[in-house]
């Protein structure tokens, strides 16, 4: 069965809109840090996605009272179609498949929503804020507006989850009732987020985020989402998608990438779109990279994104999708023929998967 990229959608802390993002990658621009604080301990910094980009948010009812992650992922969903020229109208609809992939989640109205409980009981619980607690919030707004009555489904993971809903929509592809599949991942960042990380020993207390550093200093975590539509046609082939492996411990992560990579590297490809993100992760891929595919160009769109989590291996796929259809990689030009997408998440998830221009 081949499947491709037929098109893609991009909310990141450098605005929205594929064409615009790449470009001020390709222009050498990172993101830029912000503060968050807390009465609960010190400052961190974080990538926010910028209002102007909120801005391309689809005028709708159910975006009106919605979290940010659900926004996110409503402006890339709905520019991926865009992208491919498809309109979906009622028999499209239902032979698309809805496919989210999500870490953290609504973790600000779920905040909200719980701290009103603890301040002032039971009987201060908002109905309007509650449904936004869940994981699949974005999933059921984003099919709402587009009319996906059918297939619709949230996976959770780490960094690695955006790839393993990649392999879902392949699966899914495999029955002749879809025609495409749209893969959503999208996070928001919030000061909780922010101290979890740091006591997990994965967060860096000031930018930038520096990618294959040894010994590796921490990433700063930033919010977004990424969308690609999968169909049978579509300018971008896909050659094949790893589901990779599990690891228990960090010293493992090694082993688990290697196994990713003997998969998927013959023959070598031209560029590898790793998920380095100046963590522990870095070294597991570099070690992956000499052995298997020592001549490729390696990009780490993290450097200038920051550690989207669950839409992070979507702007992984987004960047090297752009990077072979454009010919150019941020401060050099790249004629490249195939790409390999090494995901390794922080919480014990490794996949990934190969394109080809």
């Amino acid at each position: 069965m081949s499947l491709r990229i037929a098109g893609m959608g991009w909310v990141t802390p450098l605005g929205s809109g594929v064409e615009e993002v790449w470009q001020r990658l390709l222009n050498g621009e990172a993101a830029v840090a912000e503060a968050l604080s807390s009465p609960l301990g010190r400052d961190y910094p974080v990538f926010r996605v910028p209002a102007s980009a909120l801005a391309k948010a689809p005028a709708h009812p159910r975006l009106r009272r919605s979290s940010a992650i659900s926004r996110f992922a409503a402006i890339a969903g709905v520019e991926a179609l865009a992208n491919a020229n498809l309109k979906l109208d009622a028999d499209t609809a239902k032979r698309t498949a809805l496919i989210f992939a999500i870490s953290n989640g609504g973790v600000i109205y779920t905040k909200r929503f719980y701290h009103d409980i603890v301040e002032s009981g039971a009987q201060a619980a908002s109905p309007l804020l509650f449904p936004e607690t869940v994981f699949n919030a974005p999933a059921s707004h984003l099919a709402a507006m587009l009319g996906i009555t059918g297939a619709s489904y949230t996976l959770v993971g780490d960094g690695a989850v955006g790839t393993l809903a990649l392999k879902m929509a392949e699966d899914l592809m495999a029955d002749d009732a879809f025609d495409y599949s749209l893969v959503v991942g999208a996070e928001e960042a919030d000061w909780l987020l922010c101290d979890a990380y740091r006591k997990w020993r994965l967060l860096r207390a000031a930018p930038p985020i520096e990618p294959f550093q040894e010994p590796p200093r921490g990433t700063i975590l930033s919010e977004g989402a990424g969308a690609v539509l999968i169909s049978r046609e579509g300018p971008i082939p896909i050659e094949k998608i790893s589901s990779g492996t599990n690891f228990q411990k960090q010293r493992e992560a090694s082993d688990a990438v290697e196994k990713v990579f003997a998969e998927l590297c013959a023959p070598p490809p031209g560029l590898i779109s790793a998920s380095a993100n100046g963590t522990f992760i870095d070294g597991a891929e570099q070690k992956a990279i000499q052995k298997h595919s020592p001549n490729a160009r390696v990009y780490s769109v993290k450097a200038a994104l920051g550690e989207s989590v669950g839409a992070s291996s979507l702007w992984q796929t987004i960047a090297a999708a752009q990077a072979l259809i454009t010919k150019k990689l941020p401060g050099k030009t790249a004629v490249l023929q195939s790409a390999l997408i090494s995901t390794c998440g922080l919480n014990q998830q490794v996949a990934g998967l190969r394109i080809t221009a």
